[in-house]
């Protein structure tokens, strides 16, 4: 019988082959063929200012000249911050909210799509939204802040780095937590409500059951939350491209918008392929920590 049955299993993965073909196909053309484009510009010496010095093989000369660049570093440390500060608070935050919309409540299906808003508003329009609430003459945070005592006199909040941070991780956080909140909510109704009942039976307290059963069990929904947002806050560019251009000078320049520069504005392809190149194996290689963490941690709770 299971010789009768191997030409058909061959004509079926001949047929599922020739489905999968043209989408294979189609990511190659626009992901693959790009990205192996990019590493061959950054193996060239590519300056628009300097046409006539063409196109030479330089080799890893645009990746020793990286290593140098004390602006790459410095973009890439503003980077981690905001990756780091920004997912930490949204995760946090994002668990809050996605409990309280877990609960029932009169009104909980307009909360829900309510609390969606700021992630549906287009990440530039943000930022502008964001950049007026702060400025220095009309802003209603300086109003605000002064009116409650906070400050004696309003503040120039992108003048300087400090507090220019300020504006910057809020403005990510307000946008971004509801999207983490929906992720973790869908988690949580995935929780066997009779652990809670047999808790609260037992006499177990409402931070007792939020650590040993909502936290053990949140998990792989935390780690999905968690993957995606660091991918996305580590290639940062609209957001503060549009709240601060990188200043005060490039004091919260992340790495994409330093790359932008380079490519656009200083003309250097094949130094802004390096620096691409970079981006792409620092996500690529954060993306697949993540996604083992994920896997050993479900093969784990499966044992």
């Amino acid at each position: 019988m299971s010789a009768r049955a191997d030409p058909r299993l061959t004509q079926d993965r001949r047929l599922a082959f020739a489905f999968v073909t043209p989408a294979v196909s189609v990511i190659a053309l626009i992901a693959i063929f790009p990205l192996l484009w990019t590493l061959w510009n950054s193996l060239h010496l590519q300056d628009l200012r300097m046409p006539w010095l063409g196109h030479p093989f330089i080799g890893l000369d645009n990746y020793a000249e990286l290593a140098r660049d004390p602006r790459f570093w410095s973009s890439l440390g503003h980077t981690l911050f905001f990756t780091v500060v920004t997912v930490s608070l949204e995760l946090v935050l994002g668990l809050i909210i996605a409990l309280a919309m877990n609960s029932t409540f009169r009104g909980r299906g307009f909360a829900r799509a309510t609390s969606l808003l700021p992630w549906a508003i287009p990440t530039v329009v943000a930022a502008l939204l964001w950049r007026f609430m702060f400025d220095s003459q009309a802003g209603i945070a300086n109003a605000l802040l002064v009116a409650i005592g906070v400050l004696e006199r309003p503040m120039v909040w992108f003048i300087e780095a400090t507090t220019a941070w300020i504006p910057v991780i809020l403005s990510d956080v307000w946008k971004t937590t509801p999207f983490v909140a929906i992720l973790l909510l869908a988690g949580l109704q995935n929780i066997d409500r009779t652990l809670y009942e047999a808790a609260e039976v037992d006499g177990a307290s409402a931070w007792w059951r939020l650590w040993h059963i909502t936290i053990p069990l949140l998990k792989p929904t935390i780690f999905v939350a968690l993957i995606f947002r660091t991918l996305d806050a580590f290639r940062v560019f609209d957001l503060l491209y549009a709240l601060t251009g990188g200043g005060p000078g490039t004091a919260t320049e992340p790495i994409a918008l330093y790359t932008h520069t380079i490519i656009l504005q200083h003309l250097r392809f094949g130094y802004g392929s390096a620096l691409s190149v970079v981006v792409f194996v620092i996500t690529f290689g954060l993306a697949l920590i993540y996604i083992r963490g994920l896997g050993l941690r479900l093969s784990g709770e499966e044992r």
